[in-house]
């Protein structure tokens, strides 16, 4: 069973404030693409101009760390066939999300997921707002681990208030991909042995973060 666990892109969506919304349009329609093929043939080319930070999308290390592999430079072990470590935070808990929410899980090697619940506000001005997020402490024990990802369904794996970004900074510094706006956590069966994780974005050098269809294959 496939699950998939991106939310869309949708022209002129806003991912995180500040941030433009991406444009996509023809760059060779269908009505201009005929005088180039036979009568009843046509096809569409089209353009799509955003930043790599939109929808569901990957921070390789280069996204804080000027020396950091890029989104191409990113092994695909890190970000395909993963085995799934599931967190979910329950209901009303604290936003800040620390070292002991992991605490008994296997953690090496594998896909560690965040349910925060957050993904819920998807669309409205709530999801910009009050958004959980991991500790430095959390991100300490992640990297010690040997977590070969770590992903979440909120705005952003850092608190927003923090501007020194110390789970960015500690996990793509380790060489830990992030994903960050997964949606559907919900629906991951917990627990589930088998569940694999995917996230792989188009191997675009010299950007840190891209666009990825993310999903989880249940056995």
């Amino acid at each position: 069973m496939l699950l998939d666990l991106s939310h869309p892109i949708v022209p002129g969506m806003t991912t995180y404030p500040g941030l433009p919304g991406p444009v996509v349009r023809a760059h060779l329609s269908r009505e201009a693409s005929r005088a180039h093929y036979a009568p009843g043939t046509e096809f569409h080319i089209g353009a799509i101009d955003m930043v790599g930070n939109t929808g569901t999308y990957i921070d390789a290390p280069f996204h804080r760390h000027s020396g950091g592999a890029d989104v191409a430079g990113l092994p695909l072990e890190r970000l395909a066939d993963l085995p799934v470590a599931l967190v979910r935070r329950a209901p009303g808990a604290p936003r800040a999300i620390g070292p002991e929410a992991f605490a008994g899980l296997a953690l090496a090697g594998r896909a560690v997921l965040v349910q925060t619940g957050h993904a819920r506000h998807w669309g409205s001005a709530a999801y910009f707002r009050e958004h959980p997020f991991l500790t430095r402490e959390a991100a300490g024990l992640l990297c010690a681990a040997g977590a070969a990802l770590v992903g979440i369904d909120s705005l952003n794996i850092d608190s927003t208030a923090d501007p020194e970004r110390p789970v960015h900074t500690l996990l793509l510094g380790a060489g830990v991909p992030i994903v960050e706006h997964l949606a559907h956590l919900d629906a991951l069966p917990d627990p589930c042995p088998g569940l694999r994780f995917f996230a792989v974005p188009a191997p675009v050098h010299a950007l840190g973060s891209f666009p990825v269809r993310a999903f989880a294959l249940a056995p």
